[in-house]
């Protein structure tokens, strides 16, 4: 009689149907059972086809009916990976309320009534919490304000949650500027020519989700900061 494979951790992924968050989910996938978020079905066509064992998770993060609806059958989860984000950059004199609003909502509320929503399941799991924040959550440039004010909260929220929520982990990682179609319309915006290897790849962000992922329950991974090199 062979005994049944042990079942592999669940981990969910938001905004996984293309760029970080498909690395991200292309990493895990050999070990851990996948929830894939995005916006709408449609969008994680292409990521479920490559990864046909995941199971999409479609929903609009910020309709907080709808997100409560979706977590509801979610009982227990080991780690939940916030990638989904928006970058709706400009200068502090060009800004508006709706942009400050629409930055704020997506990159810093939704992710902590998410967080909110799972923490049962979390800490049924015994889980770990990974933000992807980004360089501007550390330091703020020009034409980055409202960006950065959403990034600078995410870490305040990690630790935060780290302190208050004892028997999870909370990974905030860094990254720099990472080759994806978000940079592509960064840089077009700042009217400059695009050289992908001046950035991160997404490959490499995902290998360091996987590396705090993998840490040893001895260590708590808090913040790992990644530049180019």
């Amino acid at each position: 009689m062979t005994s049944a494979a042990p079942a592999k951790p669940t981990a969910l992924i938001t905004g996984a149907s293309r760029g970080l968050g498909a690395a991200i989910a292309r990493e895990l996938a050999p070990t851990h059972d996948l929830l894939l978020g995005a916006r709408s079905a449609d969008s994680l066509r292409g990521i479920l086809a490559e990864l046909p064992a995941a199971q999409g998770w479609p929903v609009e993060l910020t309709d907080y009916a709808a997100l409560a609806e979706a977590v509801a059958p979610i009982r227990s989860l080991d780690v939940l990976v916030h990638n989904a984000g928006i970058a709706d950059l400009g200068t502090i004199a060009g800004s508006t309320v709706e942009q400050w609003r629409n930055t704020l909502e997506a990159n810093l509320i939704a992710v902590a009534e998410l967080t909110r929503l799972l923490l049962p399941a979390l800490r049924a799991g015994n889980g770990h919490v990974v933000l992807i924040n980004s360089g501007a959550g550390l330091r703020a440039n020009p034409g980055w304000a409202s960006y950065a004010a959403s990034k600078f909260g995410l870490r305040a929220f990690g630790d935060a949650l780290r302190q208050e929520e004892p028997e999870l982990r909370v990974t905030s990682i860094h990254p720099g500027r990472i080759d994806t179609d978000m940079q592509r319309e960064i840089i077009a915006g700042e009217g400059r020519e695009y050289r992908a290897e001046d950035f991160l790849t997404p490959e490499t962000v995902a290998y360091t989700v996987r590396s705090a992922i993998d840490t040893p329950r001895d260590a708590h991974p808090t913040e790992v900061v990644l530049r180019p090199y």
